[in-house]
């Protein structure tokens, strides 16, 4: 859920105030910045209002960080900070939507990795105009143009490091010049149908 929000009369004044917590990784570490905000100001609603930032939005991932603290606790694990190492949050974020991913195309755009659909960055992104060469999303967005929302920056290598059994690296003698720019492609999985693999083809 988008926690910011935009009042139609002060909408460049919105804008500014988000862009101070984007994050060059995206999406989920802008996200991040603004929870750690708001728990710095003392989990304050006039922080909330100061920043267009839903303090209802904000409620409900405090509520959710309690419930994934409750669970860690009841099967005693052990909490540990990544800190300031963005990149182990990145991949663990990638280890969780690598299906969703998506490279720059040369032209315009982004296609996804398993269906070779066009996508785009949506305009309320950390990274619009950013053009990085390869992202994760959550979700697509149909308006004018299928859009990429909650996108993180990611490096290619960390899809066949955490996902070995769904993606390998492409053999460069068995590809067209344009295949042989995307490097990575799925693996066939014999235990299951032909493209299976597929977004289009699941369920739910």
């Amino acid at each position: 859920e988008n926690p910011f929000y935009r009042p139609r009369d002060k909408q460049a004044q919105a804008d500014m105030k988000k862009a101070k917590f984007h994050q060059a990784e995206g999406d989920h570490l802008t996200l991040l910045a603004v929870y750690k905000a708001w728990e710095a100001s003392k989990f304050s609603n006039p922080w909330c209002f100061e920043n267009f930032v839903q303090a209802r939005s904000m409620r409900r991932s405090q509520d959710v960080r309690k419930q994934l603290v409750t669970i860690m606790d009841r099967y005693k694990l052990d909490i540990v900070s990544a800190g300031k190492n963005y990149k182990k949050i990145c991949m663990a974020i990638t280890a969780g939507f690598f299906t969703n991913a998506a490279k720059k195309h040369p032209q315009e755009g982004y296609l996804t990795l398993v269906d070779q659909n066009p996508v785009y960055i949506h305009p309320s992104s950390a990274v619009f105009n950013k053009n990085p060469e390869w992202v994760i999303y959550h979700e697509l967005v149909l308006t004018t143009k299928e859009y990429m929302r909650n996108i993180m920056v990611i490096d290619a290598k960390w899809l066949i490091e955490l996902a070995p059994s769904f993606y390998k690296r492409a053999d460069p003698n068995k590809m067209t010049k344009a295949k042989r720019m995307e490097k990575i492609e799925p693996l066939f999985d014999r235990f299951n149908p032909k493209d299976a693999w597929r977004l289009s083809r699941r369920k739910g």
